[in-house]
């Protein structure tokens, strides 16, 4: 992986993990689920988003905002799951259809945040490469143009030259 797609990944991988445990936390409360942050359940919340996160950081980027909500809606999923696990939850079995609607919407709002700050990663990353190959580089004499015909008198030609190439080819005349 190149350098710029290797830091698209791993801010990609960030942005779901971090996303997927705050809106697992929002929705688990808004359907109806009490989240208290003495919870053995908010550390395994943390643990599964950890883990999302570099999952998602080691992959290389493909197929843009399609891929950030599937990717979404599996750290989501394994939020919530983490934040069942607790001994001591209070809500009704399964998912609210409260709950499931604030997940659902959280996936695509998420996806189009979470892809728009690739772009804008990825051309910061270009902006501050070529600032850097600007800044970097050193100034380079002026050129000057060297004329290859001389200017003045010419010199003299010697006898060698007029002497080599003139006459015929050939044996010697013999008389």
């Amino acid at each position: 992986m190149r350098r710029s797609a290797e830091g698209t990944a791993r801010v990609r991988g960030a942005f779901v993990g971090s996303v997927s445990g705050a809106v697992s936390i929002a929705a688990h409360a808004v359907g109806g689920g009490v989240v208290s942050a003495g919870e053995s359940s908010i550390g395994l919340l943390i643990a599964a988003c950890m883990v999302v996160g570099a999952v998602v950081g080691a992959r290389r980027p493909r197929f843009g905002v399609a891929e950030v909500m599937a990717l979404l809606a599996i750290g989501q999923a394994a939020g919530h799951v983490a934040l069942t696990m607790s001994p001591g939850h209070h809500h009704s079995a399964g998912m609210t259809s409260v709950m499931l609607a604030a997940h659902l919407g959280a996936i695509p709002v998420g996806a189009v945040l979470i892809r728009g700050a690739e772009i804008g990663f990825g051309r910061a990353v270009s902006a501050a490469d070529r600032a850097v190959r600007v800044i970097g580089t050193r100034p380079v004499a002026p050129f000057v143009f060297h004329s290859a015909v001389p200017v003045g008198p010419l010199t003299a030609p010697r006898r060698l030259l007029f002497s080599s190439g003139v006459g015929l080819r050939g044996p010697p005349l013999h008389r």
